[in-house]
């Protein structure tokens, strides 16, 4: 045994800055490594697992330190580069390394403390002293010894049964104690395998004679095995158990009797949760386009003097082509590909498209996998190197697979680079997966590709300036032509009463012109939901949430009103709140409401939403777009998941129902963002050898993006938006930072808001704007202030950021405003 004294530095999934030191047992030196999981106490009763950062002989001379209980892996499950990229993310977006360990690692590797309910040392056995409720815990506690808190609801029928737990403790009868909980549990298969006496012929026959007298189910049992034998080739090999029981009715009790007589043996397996295709094509056997082909040999040619090539082709270009022959030249030299998607309803197409080529090498990553799914993602990441193991070369993720553990990263691909999904908003790390990629990929000496129709305002000036390399597809593949993008006036139809609800008469024409040919419609509407408000038309009362300053969404499928914040929602108020009339009127529409006019106006045709509300279950993208495919939807209604890199032949028409709501929205990206999303959702039309049209519904025809968008003129919006950028210090040039302070409390939140912001300005002056109220000024119960820091590019990021570090503990030290919530927000756009 190793008599050397050690110590840990520990990261706690908790945010708390820095790391935390412990004592490793000497029975446990030779067993912990950096990058592992062990068990420790954090203050007097918690139970954590915390990661090992590293491991010396220095103690700590202010305390003495407490010891490492135990190590849960055999391995680390964290390397060295994930180390140094966590500690990056922290630095850079001011954040706590806790804070990024609970965002990497699934929620299965992350154990806590769970409560248990023992019996006290102490207590006599006087049951007269309990009631009927506390009597049934205890007895209970007798059988069994330890009860978790779902357990005592349970056995109680109590949804609150702190307040029981409590009496007993003050009786003396119980104690709570906390014990580690294990998230993960492989999954485990059993298999049946005919014993070796029974595998030659006159042993079988013997058997055969047996039970046809005695036992019939068995011998049923025992003809379903040898069936499934012959469709294996196999003379006796494993069967699970649940298929063989599945072929014979209630079979389960026939089977435990042949094995107790010997003639089964049960094998137990552990076996993957994860889905399997096998690859039947080969990349190299894809044909580009001349344009195609040109573009691949630029951005060859772009990879041997930069790292980091954006991608400009327009939609239906045929960027993903590109991308296969990337990923095999990538993995052909024992590399790991990242593929990045903004939405996890992209997925769903990629895969399959990407299972084709490389099949078993690809893996998916993303929120709707369960815990047990992630981990087993994770390890066959880590393993990646392992000859003797099945892992992944590629892995296809949203946002959150740039946390997984590669050790041999050779490419990283972004498509649609410019989405805003890509940003995370809450909770910490606020971070970027396109900036954190670029990073990403640099410490592991990787190429990055950035792909998009409509790139970023910020990508396309690092392209513009030489930061990165710049390769243009300004062709569709094949000989698909662009749509036709064409304006429907509302106001105009609004004047004419040429409106039919919220759609006009030149779209509805396209749109039955569009059946009538067989062809599919997609229209597009950014808001969930049937009626953004209900408003009384007397006294303008409108219905708002109780935890936030936002309006109430009516949703018509659950007849409720909804916060599509926090969740909160409510009956639909038949009379006004305010003045009591009845006079209460819906206002807008979303596409909750689209679905249900149109399907009255074209009664015929079959009709699919997809929204947050549609696609709450793990297959439900899946299921919708083989719907799709399949043309069992002739019209596909949906918010911004219908615009990103969807690729369908047969959609004829694309609407676009309310293009005013996104121009208007007051940011100084909303011009940027609505041309983009007008495009992404155009390109959705007239692929495989048809121009389809696009049709805007809009009061503003000839607004400046409108006409953008009509022209597929990228470069007149990026230079009109950059010219505003540089008069007005925004990004690029400018780098923000947002401060929010959150508080319960109205007066103290102004105070706490106007002294930040006054540390804040007495170092960086006029770059700071604010403090003032968001849009949505109180969220969840709290209210908000927000500030904005303007910060020149190319001053250093690490001085300004010890500055903010300096003006929050200046801060926190006034004292009376330690209650109120302090959030950065780094790149909050």
């Amino acid at each position: 045994m190793n008599r050397i004294t050690l110590f840990a530095e520990l990261i706690f999934p908790l945010p708390i800055e820095g790391t935390f030191t412990y004592r490793i047992p000497f029975e446990l030196n030779d067993s912990v490594e950096i990058g592992m999981r062990v068990v420790i106490q954090f203050g007097k009763k918690k139970v954590y697992t915390a990661l090992v950062r590293s491991i010396h002989e220095i103690p700590p001379t202010k305390y003495a330190p407490k010891y490492v209980l135990a190590v849960l892996d055999e391995k680390p499950i964290v390397n060295e580069k994930q180390f140094a990229f966590w500690e990056w993310m922290a630095g850079y977006y001011m954040c706590t390394l806790g804070e990024i360990m609970n965002a990497a690692l699934p929620a299965a590797l992350k154990l806590a403390s769970e409560s248990k309910v023992v019996l006290h040392p102490e207590f006599d056995g006087d049951y007269k002293k309990l009631n009927e409720r506390e009597y049934l815990i205890v007895e209970a506690l007798e059988i069994q010894n330890v009860l978790s808190i779902s357990d005592v609801e349970n056995i109680s029928e109590l949804k609150k049964v702190f307040p029981l737990i409590k009496t007993l403790i003050e009786k003396k009868v119980v104690l709570l104690e906390e014990e580690l909980k294990e998230k993960y549990v492989p999954k485990i298969e059993t298999y049946v395998q005919l014993t070796e006496q029974f595998q030659s012929d006159e042993a079988l026959k013997l058997l055969f004679d047996q039970l046809e007298k005695r036992a019939y189910k068995q011998l049923e049992i025992l003809m379903a095995y040898l069936n499934l034998c012959s469709l294996e080739n196999d003379n006796f090999p494993e069967i699970k158990k649940s298929i063989l029981n599945g072929r014979v009715e209630n079979g389960a009790a026939a089977y435990s009797a042949l094995e107790k007589k010997g003639v089964f043996n049960s094998l137990m397996r552990k076996e993957s949760r994860l889905q399997a295709k096998d690859a039947f094509d080969e990349a190299s056997k894809i044909n580009l386009s001349g344009a195609q082909t040109k573009a691949l040999e630029e951005i060859n040619t772009v990879f041997k003097e930069k790292n980091q090539c954006l991608l400009h082709g327009i939609t239906g270009s045929g960027k993903t082509e590109l991308y296969i022959k990337l990923i095999a030249e990538t993995i052909a030299n024992g590399k790991q590909v990242l593929y990045l998607l903004p939405e996890i309803a992209l997925t769903a197409q990629i895969i399959n498209r990407l299972s084709r080529y490389f099949g078993k090498k690809v893996g998916v990553y993303h929120s709707r996998y369960n815990q047990n799914e992630q981990v087993e993602i994770w390890n066959k990441v880590l393993e990646n190197g392992n000859i003797l193991s099945d892992s992944y070369d590629i892995i296809l993720s949203a946002r959150s697979g740039i946390f997984l553990p590669y050790s041999n990263l050779g490419l990283i691909i972004i498509d649609e680079e410019h989405d805003t999904s890509y940003k995370q908003q809450d909770p910490a790390p606020r971070y970027h997966a396109r900036d954190t990629a670029l990073i990403l990929a640099h410490m592991h000496g990787a190429k990055v590709i950035m792909g998009t129709a409509t790139p970023s305002v910020e990508s396309y000036y690092n392209a513009r300036i030489g930061k990165y390399g710049l390769v243009n597809l300004m062709s569709r593949f094949g000989e698909s032509r662009l749509p036709e993008v064409l304006v429907a006036d509302i106001k105009v139809e609004t004047r004419r009463k040429t409106m039919r609800s919220h759609f006009s008469s030149f779209l509805l024409k396209h749109i039955e012109t569009a059946l009538e040919s067989k062809e599919q419609i997609i229209l597009f509407q950014n808001r969930r939901g049937f009626s953004p408000r209900l408003e009384c038309e007397v006294c303008n009362w409108i219905p708002e949430c109780v935890n936030c300053d936002i309006s109430l969404v009516y949703h018509k499928q659950h007849i409720r009103l909804k916060c599509h914040i926090c969740g909160y929602s409510t009956t639909v108020p038949t009379m006004c709140g305010s003045c009591g009339s009845s006079e209460v009127k819906m206002h807008g529409f979303g596409t909750e409401k689209i679905e249900e006019d149109l399907a009255i106006i074209l009664p015929k045709a079959k009709i699919k939403r997809m929204d947050l509300d549609t696609t709450r279950s793990k297959y439900a993208y899946e299921q919708i777009f083989r719907d799709f495919e399949e043309r069992n939807i002739d019209i596909l209604i949906g918010t911004q998941m219908v615009t990103k890199g969807l690729d369908f032949d047969n959609v004829g028409i694309v609407g676009v129902l309310n293009a005013d709501n996104m121009m208007n929205y007051p940011d100084f990206r909303a011009f940027e963002r609505s041309f983009q999303m007008m495009v992404q959702v155009s390109g959705r039309a007239g692929r495989k050898n048809k121009t389809g049209k696009v049709i805007i519904q809009t009061f503003s025809p000839y607004h400046s993006v409108i006409r953008y968008v009509i022209d597929n003129n990228y470069s007149e919006m990026y230079n009109s938006q950059i010219l505003e950028r540089r008069n007005f210090h925004y990004p690029p040039f400018y780098r923000l930072i947002k401060f929010s302070l959150k508080h319960k409390d109205f007066h103290l939140l102004n105070n706490a808001a106007q002294e930040y912001t006054a540390l804040l300005r007495k170092e960086f002056g006029t770059a700071v704007l604010g403090p003032e109220y968001p849009m949505v000024s109180k969220v969840r119960g709290l209210f908000v202030k927000d500030s904005l820091l303007k910060i020149q590019k190319g001053k250093s990021n690490v001085q300004i950021k010890t500055i903010i570090r300096k003006c929050i503990v200046q801060f926190r030290e006034l004292g009376i405003y330690n209650t109120a919530r302090l959030i950065i927000d780094v790149d909050p756009y």
